[in-house]
């Protein structure tokens, strides 16, 4: 039976609220855009960001899904099709969305727009409204359909299969080669958050067998008549519970053994690599991210509460003089560094493996691809606005303070200078407050947003050691935060494995095969495994000589799944779309272009690698400048190679030369009965 249609005085009351939200949406941002000078109140950005949200979620998906895409609800997905019970499992719609949340919600949100609040305010939060919207909602929602239709392929393979063999290999190798380093770089993220952090490693080490029990319960009875409901409950009660009790850990035998070094915790994330990548689906990674899912959404919601009750101002500009370059946290000017350091808060690469390797195996409708891949990325846009109040409601003497390697005493002398006045005493007040040793030359951002959560966390549930208990909470969250992208981009990186030894011997790509599992994995693993634990123990080895590349390579692998979009967008005969995707292609192929070219090229040592090698004052960090010159360089013309292909078979397709060969899967009719969502 058709839905009947709303009333004339409804859709009037829709009309009138729907422009009250977009109204109150932009208001807010004109508000924040045109201050200059004088006190400007947090919230004005949660209300933009919310106002965003919802505009967004209703009208533009709803247009993207329906007229870009098609959605079709009477085609069965991949976990239909091939369920397997390991890694093809239909599944409900909100633990998909858990778990894609969990795996795409990395450092990026939470670190990226810190770094990048050294520019004001102004830059970061309009990026990452704009670009979350119309690059990383699209960028994602686009991979997703993409995968589903071809049968959960990869981003490789799909290339492969829509452009050519030779791109398509091309493309396989430059996505697992950049995979291995953001994985690495993300593990080292989570070792230096863990290390010496006993309240942390309980409260993740909880996770896992609470995930356990999740996957056990759900299994046999599937999604519906309420079970998910309990299991939920019980799930998140124990998250909750061992969060609590980390922080009595402190003082007992267990504060010994929870107290762990940076290579014993290296060793540890790369063995629960291996078990999230090999053991099925449903057992311990759906569950864990879901699980963690609800600490991440439920943390930065009370963060945005907290804005809300304390409406703190924020004390950065708009706009800093260090958009030329000249910033003391990092080189480089706003364009094109902005972009490419706020990352996964605006669009991220790293969306697009996960987006065609783990998730389209789950998802039990292509409908659903509405909820889990646009409204996660709107979800992860919520978290990157907070990260922005988060480090500019502090003091800009205090930001630039953490986030400044040097002496303590030259850094406050440096930045008093530039007019930002602050002291040693101030910063070792604020350490203390926090009950750490030193807050100066933390760099790296997480720091900088676990003190900023602290402080309005505490400013809301007061207690004479409110402000250090809130603290350490935001470093463990941030290492739960991070930690939901190793086991999903491990398993991940375990098909791509696959799919290349899969050229050499085809039985070598058979994903059900256990020995090719744990072969691929042990590869995988092995590989970031590697990088990690060379960074761990060699402040300038492993990962560590590789890290100042992190961020363009994973905008590179954004630029080859947005042309794999617009490929596919041309043969399914939707060329009057093709700016959905050609817009965001073209701006992130101007961004990684220029950013990759300065970093390589740039006379600043700070900035360039060849010029940083020259002036190096030692072999090895001339030796490490030089390599990631070198790797740069082969990312870019990878990537560069991949986009020349894709545009050819454009031209064709446009010209009439070529047939548009879609190479979806046969139409299977999907099953009436589904409990899954």
């Amino acid at each position: 039976m058709a839905p009947v249609p709303p009333s004339a005085p409804v859709r009037i009351l829709r009309a009138a609220a729907w422009t009250c939200v977009s109204a109150a949406g932009a208001a807010s941002v004109a508000v924040l855009a045109w201050s200059r000078g004088e006190p400007v109140s947090a919230l004005w950005m949660v209300v933009a960001a919310a106002c965003v949200f919802a505009v967004a979620y209703r009208f533009h998906s709803a247009w993207l899904m329906a007229r870009v895409l098609a959605l079709d609800e009477l085609r069965a997905t991949p976990a239909q099709v091939r369920a397997d019970g390991r890694d093809f499992v239909r599944t409900n719609r909100w633990v998909v969305f858990g778990h894609h949340f969990a795996a795409i919600a990395g450092p990026g949100p939470l670190v990226g727009p810190v770094l990048a609040s050294q520019f004001g305010y102004l830059p970061g939060l309009l990026w990452i409204l704009i670009g979350a919207v119309f690059g990383g909602a699209v960028h994602d929602s686009v991979v997703l359909f993409c995968s589903v239709r071809r049968g959960a392929r990869s981003l490789g393979q799909m290339v492969r299969d829509e452009v050519g063999a030779f791109p398509g290999l091309v493309a396989l190798v430059s996505v697992t080669a950049i995979s291995v380093i953001l994985l690495a770089v993300l593990a080292l993220v989570v070792v230096n958050a863990l290390a010496e952090s006993p309240w942390g490693v309980l409260t993740i080490a909880a996770t896992m067998p609470i995930a356990l029990a999740m996957g056990v319960a759900l299994r046999p009875g599937g999604y519906g008549r309420g079970r998910l409901r309990w299991v939920t409950a019980a799930g998140v009660a124990g998250l909750l519970l061992a969060v609590w009790a980390g922080r009595f850990i402190g003082g007992t035998p267990l504060e010994g053994v929870l107290t762990l070094r940076g290579t014993t915790l290296a060793w540890w994330i790369m063995g629960y690599g291996m078990a999230a990548s090999i053991v099925p689906v449903w057992l311990l990674l759906a569950p864990r991210d879901y699980l963690s899912t609800f600490l991440k959404i439920g943390t930065i919601a009370a963060l945005g509460v907290a804005i809300v009750v304390l409406g703190p101002h924020l004390r950065m500009p708009a706009v800093t003089r260090f958009v030329d370059g000249s910033g003391p946290v990092f080189a480089g000017p706003v364009f094109p560094f902005c972009f490419i350091t706020i990352a996964c808060g605006a669009v991220s690469g790293f969306h697009a493996i996960v987006a065609s390797g783990t998730t389209p195996k789950l998802l039990a409708r292509e409908a659903d691809i509405r909820t889990v891949g646009y409204g996660a990325m709107l979800a992860e846009m919520c978290v990157g606005v907070m990260a922005v109040v988060a480090a500019c409601s502090m003091p800009p003497g205090e930001y630039f303070a953490i986030n400044m390697k040097g002496d303590a005493a030259a850094v406050a002398q440096h930045l008093t200078a530039l007019g930002f006045a602050v002291t040693p005493a101030d910063m070792a007040a604020v350490a203390s407050g926090v009950g750490e040793k030193t807050m100066m030359g933390r760099a790296g951002g997480a720091p900088t947003f676990a003190l900023g959560m602290a402080q309005m966390l505490a400013g809301v549930f007061r207690g004479g050691t409110a402000l250090a208990v809130w603290y350490h909470f935001a470093i463990m969250f941030e290492a739960l935060f991070i930690l939901t992208t190793i086991d999903a981009g491990t398993r991940v990186g375990r098909f791509l494995v696959q799919d290349l030894l899969g050229l050499a011997w085809r039985p070598l790509g058979n994903t059900g095969s256990v020995a090719g599992s744990v072969g691929a994995t042990a590869l995988f693993v092995g590989a970031w495994g590697w990088f990690l634990y060379q960074g761990v123990v060699d402040p300038l080895g492993g990962i560590n000589s590789l890290w100042p590349i992190f961020g363009v390579a994973n905008q590179l692998l954004a630029v080859i799944a947005l042309a794999l979009g617009t490929t596919v967008l041309i043969k399914m005969g939707r060329a009057r779309h093709l700016w959905v995707t050609l817009l965001p292609l073209a701006w992130l192929l101007a961004v990684t272009m220029t950013a990759g070219w300065m970093k390589i090229f740039s006379a600043d040592p700070r900035l360039g690698f060849l010029s940083a090698a020259a002036a190096a004052t030692s072999r090895r960090q001339a030796l490490n400048a030089q390599v990631d010159a070198a790797v740069t360089a082969s990312f870019l013309l990878l990537v560069a190679v991949v986009v020349v292909s894709s545009a050819r078979v454009w031209w064709l397709l446009l010209a009439g030369r070529r047939a548009p060969d879609l190479r979806e899967e046969p139409f299977v009719p999907a099953r009436t009965a589904d409990q899954t969502s």
